[in-house]
């Protein structure tokens, strides 16, 4: 592999992972919120206990997320120097915005609510977790601002002289179409993976009958949360699907294996043909959707990937300018099929739960259990999506992914650190993975009172 591949499966493989726990860090930082303002407006114990389980688990994830959140603007200047070089006027802003302001208060405010428990008034000491919270999502706008520039970039312009992006208007790229579409899709799938993490370690603590006083309100909070968040990010989805056809329509042809132009166009749900479209052996499709997420409407007109490579060559000059087709057509449907199948399951869970009612269904628990694996699916495959879809650009129409390496780091160097931040990433998931299953294990506090004198011994649990 060339040093370009080699930086390429490196930033995949540790953003993906990294992206493992921001989404249920925000989302999670919410409800932990939302269930310590239910503890201080009505004083119920169970309250207190809903919050100091799940901000436990909250904490070792926000832990997580920031250790390898490091490493990621580290591999900017390691191994994409020249991208950097292009684009460090723009990226400096948000970024430097987003450390000195939303990552500060969040920690800061994060670190005080660790601390302040029975040392600050109730009222104050719940203020900080709301504010941490807010300061997670003013984070997420400012990194989803910068990867925005790189999927639409404005407010800037290209020097000629010194063959660097220079900021013009950093309004502009504050208000970027794209960043807005993008934040309320991440957000409300925020909420949806946090809804699904509470959803199956609820189910999994239910089906054995512990701490049903607990766990029960949580699992109704966390369904509602899922189903919410589920029509959020399809609405949110469909309108980024429009962003995406007007300003990159080359990755939604490739998201349906578009190869030539039609009105109206069909949905794909499930295609086997040869690569280069050529050949259609087998395919199940939905007439007019595909034109309805494209344009609005059910007859609209969808470019074809062979129109747009010879636009595309037209005005950027000789090339391919195709993303890898199989990748972006299924990591497409895996995000949508994974999204849709946490709505399912919020709707057949509150179903069950109807009125009270304690669901004699067993085998919703085990499936709502296997549920916690689906947002975390859909976000990373959802991630794939945005990012090779955008190939073969860094910056779209402006700078390629093959100008943006590092020209002076051999390839024996990328493997290297490839490997190292594997194995130690691997390390770090093993470490995640015991801590989040013991703590989830280990279940709530007892209440307070008589019952919290038991001498029964319990597993191990940190303080704060």
């Amino acid at each position: 592999m060339s040093a370009l591949d080699l930086a390429r499966w490196q930033f995949g493989i540790t953003t993906v992972y990294h992206f493992l726990f921001v989404p249920l860090t925000i989302g999670l930082s919410f409800l932990v919120a939302g269930m310590q303002t239910a503890w201080v407006r009505t004083g119920n114990d169970k309250y207190r206990r809903m919050t100091k389980f799940w901000g436990k688990l909250f904490l070792i994830n926000f832990a997580m997320g920031v250790a390898t959140g490091i490493v990621q603007e580290f591999q900017f200047g390691m191994n994409w120097s020249d991208y950097s070089t292009f684009v460090g006027d723009i990226f400096g802003a948000p970024l430097a915005i987003e450390g000195l302001l939303a990552f500060f208060l969040e920690s800061t405010f994060l670190g005080l609510w660790i601390f302040g428990w029975d040392k600050l008034p109730k009222k104050l000491h719940l203020a900080t977790i709301w504010i941490a919270a807010i300061g997670t999502v003013l984070s997420a706008y400012f990194i989803l601002a910068a990867n925005s520039w790189m999927q639409h970039p404005v407010g800037s312009i290209v020097n000629p002289t010194t063959g660097r992006a220079e900021l013009k208007d950093f309004g502009a790229v504050l208000t970027n179409s794209t960043a807005v579409g993008a934040f309320a899709h991440t957000i409300t799938a925020c909420f949806l993976t946090a809804g699904m993490f509470v959803v199956g370690i609820s189910a999994w603590q239910l089906r054995r009958q512990r701490n049903a006083d607990v766990f029960r309100p949580s699992m109704k909070l966390a369904l509602v949360t899922v189903l919410i968040a589920s029509l959020g990010v399809i609405v949110t989805g469909d309108l980024q699907a429009r962003l995406m056809t007007e300003q990159q329509p080359m990755k939604m042809a490739a998201a349906e294996a578009l190869y030539d132009t039609v009105a109206p166009a069909s949905f794909s749900l499930f295609t086997i043909g040869s690569l280069d479209g050529s050949q259609e052996k087998f395919s199940i499709r939905v007439p007019g959707v595909l034109s309805f997420m494209a344009t609005g409407t059910f007859d609209g007109r969808v470019e074809g990937i062979n129109n747009l490579q010879a636009q595309e060559q037209q005005a950027y000059g000789p090339g391919e300018y195709r993303p890898d087709v199989p990748v972006t057509y299924w990591t497409f449907r895996l995000m949508i099929g994974f999204g849709f199948l946490c709505l399912l399951i919020s709707l057949v869970g509150l179903w069950l739960f109807r009125r009270g009612r304690t669901p004699r269904a067993r085998w919703f628990f085990p499936v709502a259990t296997a549920g916690l694996a689906l947002p975390f699916l859909a976000n990373s495959v959802g991630w794939i999506f945005t990012e090779m879809g955008r190939q073969p650009w860094s910056v779209f129409g402006v700078l390629k992914t093959a100008g943006s390496v590092s020209p002076t780091v051999p390839a024996s160097s990328v493997l290297t650190s490839l490997i190292v931040f594997t194995l130690l990433y691997g390390v770090l998931a093993v470490v995640d993975g015991v801590l989040m299953v013991r703590y989830a294990k280990a279940g709530p506090l007892p209440p307070e009172g008589p019952a919290a004198e038991s001498d029964e011994p319990r597993p191990a649990a940190f303080a704060y």
